[in-house]
């Protein structure tokens, strides 16, 4: 990738957003998210922020805006054509252990899915396609969607901008930033289903005894 990190580190300032937007909506929608991750670019994004080619807010819009575009495509792509299209891509660049991973998320979480598997490549580039495939509502793919698109984005033009100089640093962590906040937040769902469960069974335990119950 360091062909690709010093060729977009020599960008002028509106092709560096160009590039922001491009490589995060291409994702999902040809699933070169599989081959080079989206959050390269938003690294980048806030490298150059740092360094006053671009403006920061720019570069968190254009790299949100890009993931909800790009996942709106793959989603539709998905729902039109998915399974054709699966049954014709080559097992070296989407395996169905891949596949098998982003339909069990989706089985499991429903439209959290598309939140959770954003924050890691292989799922970031499946779960939109393969929601479509499912049949997801739009409106709950669309709220999920710009939820995890803007959190992803901003998250990692952030990283970018704070590590400055030290890009190559912040380009190996953060494929592992993604890692660490996708446990993050599969951790904190586990916890509050937890919560709600045990607030609902001490509620049914608590709950006076009705005449016609005896």
């Amino acid at each position: 990738m360091t062909w690709l990190t010093d060729t977009i580190l020599r960008l002028a300032g509106p092709l560096v957003l160009v590039v922001v937007f491009a490589l995060p909506a291409l994702e999902a929608s040809t699933l070169l998210g599989i081959v080079v991750p989206g959050e390269l670019a938003l690294v980048l994004g806030g490298v150059l922020a740092h360094q006053g080619r671009v403006a920061l807010w720019a570069a968190v819009v254009a790299g949100a805006a890009g993931a909800v575009v790009g996942d709106t495509v793959g989603y539709a792509v998905g729902r039109r054509v998915g399974k054709r299209l699966l049954a014709r891509i080559p097992r070296r660049l989407v395996s169905p252990r891949q596949v098998e991973r982003a339909t069990a998320l989706l089985r499991r979480l429903g439209g959290r899915a598309v939140f959770v598997g954003r924050f890691t490549a292989a799922l970031r580039a499946l779960v939109p396609g393969m929601a479509g495939i499912a049949g997801m509502p739009y409106g709950t793919f669309l709220a999920y969607n710009l939820a995890g698109g803007v959190l992803w984005a901003t998250g990692f033009v952030l990283l970018g901008f704070a590590a400055g100089r030290a890009y190559r640093t912040a380009e190996r962590v953060a494929g592992q930033a993604g890692l660490v906040l996708l446990g993050a937040i599969v951790v904190g769902a586990a916890a509050v289903a937890l919560l709600r469960r045990r607030r609902a069974r001490r509620r049914g335990r608590s709950a006076p005894e009705r005449p016609g119950d005896r």
